[in-house]
């Protein structure tokens, strides 16, 4: 029989646990405290529970810990872990070290429903979605796990499609009993499933990154078909309802083509996009991909855009590129097919 993994259960999960194997509540802790604190990588490390009580968790469970089955490595520093995922496809995790900065991206589903045109993980389709535990393997089993700061919900898959385990794995990164990270230190990115942000917004008070990439809904449409289900104005307008100023930051995430969506007339309307959202732009540089038309805008306009929104008053940044020599970079990510 296979075991059950014990990584990615909350609290109340490990309760449940406790109680179906006869411990006492107050083990459930004591589990968490191994799993999170300790990183424990067997239940005989446990050394708090009982011996009778070890043997009898480890008849149905296990720690539930996988290490990457592959990495590469940028020369920039960025590394790229390779990770069973779902549905015969792996998934892919990525570090990038910044400074005084440790960041890991990581993947909520193998594969992804949105399609968006200019990303490989939508052009492979979808193959299923990570549990709690295949989210928070990618934190715990990386090499760097130790040096982490920050993580950031951009890997593979859209996070508002997988929604449930994502806020296990963000409860598990800020609970006192889990990793006891601040939300601050979190940020989740979403093309704008609004029920499902909503849900994410209320419930959580990590970051919010909002995939946007152009401000006319007929053209955002030929890029991003979710547009049809989502349209950017009705999930701008929710934003608007929530209290960037202070506690959390709202980020978009804008990626640039040129001839596209790259001369001051987008810009403009971005910034009346985003007025009273209190949000800053990302600009990011498109790396290119096989089967895609599309082409990566020079650093002068990119720049251009940048100093634009700035005047009119968005704040604006262009993104360092990174890892985009080991496919690494924003867009880039596809995982693996298993034979």
């Amino acid at each position: 029989m296979q075991k059950l993994p014990l990584i990615g259960l909350t609290l109340e999960g490990l309760r449940d646990v406790a109680s179906k194997c006869g411990m006492p509540a107050f083990a459930a802790k004591q589990m968490a405290q191994w799993l999170y604190e300790k990183r424990a990588t067997s239940i005989d490390q446990m050394t708090n529970l009982s011996l009778k009580a070890r043997a009898r968790l480890s008849e149905e469970y296990e720690i539930g810990r996988e290490e990457p089955i592959a990495e590469a490595r940028s020369v920039d520093g960025t590394a790229k872990y390779l990770f069973n995922g779902a549905g015969g496809r792996d998934i892919e995790a990525v570090y990038i070290p910044d400074r005084d900065r440790a960041t890991i991206c990581v993947s909520s589903q193998a594969g992804c429903k949105m399609n968006c045109h200019f990303c490989m993980t939508g052009k492979q389709g979808f193959h299923g979605n990570l549990s709690a535990q295949g989210i928070i393997n990618q934190v715990l089993s990386i090499p760097e796990s130790e040096k982490l700061t920050n993580i950031v919900f951009m890997g593979m898959g859209e996070p508002m499609d997988n929604l449930q385990p994502v806020l296990d794995a963000i409860e598990i990164l800020t609970a006192p009993w889990g990793l006891a990270w601040s939300p601050k230190r979190i940020t989740v990115s979403s093309i704008g499933k609004i029920k499902e942000l909503k849900t994410l917004l209320e419930t959580t008070k990590v970051h919010i990154a909002i995939s946007v990439h152009s401000p006319y809904p007929t053209e955002r449409e030929k890029i991003m078909p979710v547009e049809r289900a989502y349209p950017i104005v009705e999930v701008m307008n929710l934003l608007k309802n929530y209290d960037f100023a202070h506690q959390r930051r709202l980020s978009v995430e804008y990626i640039m083509w040129k001839g596209f969506n790259d001369d001051i007339r987008h810009a403009d309307a971005l910034a009346r996009l985003l007025r009273d959202t209190n949000s800053r732009v990302n600009l990011i540089r498109f790396h290119a991909i096989p089967g895609v038309e599309l082409k990566t805008t020079d650093e002068r306009a990119m720049t251009a855009f940048r100093d634009h929104l700035n005047q009119l008053g968005i704040t604006a940044t262009i993104r360092a590129s990174r890892g985009e020599d080991i496919m690494a970079a924003c867009g880039m990510l596809a995982g693996e097919k298993r034979s």
